[in-house]
């Protein structure tokens, strides 16, 4: 099986998405919650592992780099995809994000 080659794909202005929110994107077929940390973006899978749940509709953690899912109370590391707490045990997906000329892009493979 043939790896799919690393993508640059541009989500939003910086300016989109507010210091401790996050915010859904779609992208072919990913789903990306992106989290705006100050001056820094995180992008993970939005699907939380435990249910198919939005993690963008979640409770945004900033001192922890954490997001909540919002109907069952799992958090997820905004660094490594890794769950913190039950009742999800498997990761999301983490997106390497990047800032070009105003536009936050994420790469995507």
């Amino acid at each position: 099986m043939t790896a799919r080659p690393a993508t640059k794909i541009r989500l939003c202005s910086i300016d989109d998405v507010a210091d401790g929110e996050a915010q859904r994107f779609d992208v072919d077929d990913f789903r990306i919650c992106l989290v705006r940390i100050g001056d820094d973006f995180y992008a993970i899978g939005d699907r939380c592992s435990h249910q198919d749940f939005s993690l963008a509709e979640g409770e945004v953690y900033p001192e922890d780099l954490e997001i909540e899912c919002w109907k069952h109370g799992s958090t997820f590391s905004l660094t490594d995809g890794e769950p913190q707490s039950l009742p999800a045990t498997r990761p999301v997906p983490v997106f390497d994000t990047l800032v070009e000329e105003g536009s936050v892009m994420v790469v995507v493979r």
